[in-house]
């Protein structure tokens, strides 16, 4: 049984940084295309970034040269380095995984995605 379990959110200001990790179990990240989704209250799920089992990664045009993902296969964990937060980043953020192939314009497309995460809060203060 997959299990996707998110850490690392929490209260920053503006301009401050947060890491985020997914632990997973019952899944070989290096076997899996993996991402991270957000949402905010009265907003619809956005993709912010995605790694393919090639290691290229994609990113929303609003995280760009902000947000970094990466994971480490040996333990089995994503994450997400968040950098200049904006309170706009603020929403629960959820990290995703899928074993299927995707072309670059489909990685941050939540559809694609089997198995996630519960989600971790972050709240960006101005």
């Amino acid at each position: 049984q997959v299990q996707l379990v998110e850490s690392g959110g929490g209260s920053v200001q503006a301009g401050g940084s947060l890491r985020l990790s997914c632990a997973g179990f019952g899944v070989t990240y290096s076997n899996y295309k993996m991402a991270w989704f957000r949402q905010a209250p009265g907003k619809e799920r956005e993709g912010v970034a995605a790694i393919t089992t090639g290691g290229r990664a994609v990113y929303a045009d609003s995280v760009k040269g902000r947000f970094t993902i990466s994971q480490d296969n040996a333990k089995n964990t994503l994450y997400l380095q968040m950098n200049i937060l904006k309170p706009e980043d603020t929403a629960m953020y959820y990290c995703a995984a899928d074993f299927r192939y995707d072309s670059e314009a489909l990685l941050l497309h939540g559809h694609r995605y089997n198995y996630w995460g519960r989600g971790t809060q972050v709240t960006v203060s101005s």
